[in-house]
């Protein structure tokens, strides 16, 4: 695992839809920045992106991208929550494209201090979620993810390749010189998820309530912002983790009593 890995790979093609994984990440002697993934989906040559990421990877992005279509192609932009390794590059992808953005209700407004100056140009994804028509008639699932990691987030399933973005979840952070592409032994890759989940997601009552909605799709691959993918027998290894997870408020007594999580 310790030679850099590939920038991007093809995890899903048909003859009208691909599904494309870009994995940008920093010099491994920089310790600032975390690795993130982004996601882009071609259907009959229109452009979706999944969270775009941080105004410093743009170009690295973009070069990425331009390699398997021309920007002015990507019609919509969805962030998943609003962290800025999420999404303070969308004003730079507004200007070289007419995307719109997708995000959540709650954070419509705050996502004009990355320098938006055009915020008719960015949509509301409502509490429920949606499902994103595209152009060869299948659809995006905009799913509900609230409260883990954001009071306003979403996961993202592609009906036709059976791949879901989730965001955060599943996020791991590897030390420098070890990430992997996909999980091969979870056991092993628990402690790579364990500390950030424990902290940053709400409570077991909602990894439970998401756990639920997830199951209940033909998901075939988890791919998450950060670090590592699930595929195959490992998908319902980390559904199986994460519905067990205690975290967050679940920890709140220990929290407050100078025992950090």
């Amino acid at each position: 695992m310790s030679e850099r890995l590939e920038a991007s790979r093809l995890l899903y093609e048909d003859d009208e839809h691909q599904f494309v994984w870009f994995g940008w990440e920093e010099e491994e002697q920089a310790s600032s920045f975390v690795q993130t993934n982004q996601c882009l989906i071609i259907n009959r040559d229109q452009g979706v992106l999944f969270d775009p990421g941080g105004s410093y990877v743009f170009h690295q992005v973009l070069e990425q991208v331009s390699r398997y279509l021309h920007p002015r192609q990507i019609t919509t932009l969805i962030a998943t929550h609003q962290d800025p390794d999420v999404c303070s590059s969308a004003p730079y992808w507004m200007k070289i494209s007419d995307a719109k953005l997708l995000i959540s209700r709650l954070w419509l407004h705050f996502v004009s201090h990355f320098g938006l100056d055009e915020p008719e140009h960015v949509e509301p994804i409502p509490d429920q979620g949606l499902r994103l028509p595209l152009p060869s008639g299948d659809h995006l699932h905009l799913l509900p993810a609230h409260f883990l990691h954001s009071e306003g987030n979403f996961s993202v399933f592609d009906e036709r390749s059976g791949i879901l973005f989730s965001g955060d979840i599943g996020a791991s952070i590897f030390p420098a010189g070890q990430r992997a592409l996909f999980v091969e032994d979870f056991e092993e890759h628990t402690r790579y998820m364990l500390s950030f989940h424990q902290r940053y997601m709400h409570s077991n009552a909602v990894c439970r309530h998401w756990v639920q909605q997830v199951r209940a799709l033909p998901v075939k691959m988890i791919v998450p912002q950060h670090g590592a993918m699930f595929a195959e027998e490992q998908v319902s290894a980390f559904l199986d983790w994460f519905e067990a997870l205690q975290c967050g408020g679940d920890f709140l007594q220990s929290i407050y009593a100078g025992q950090p999580v």
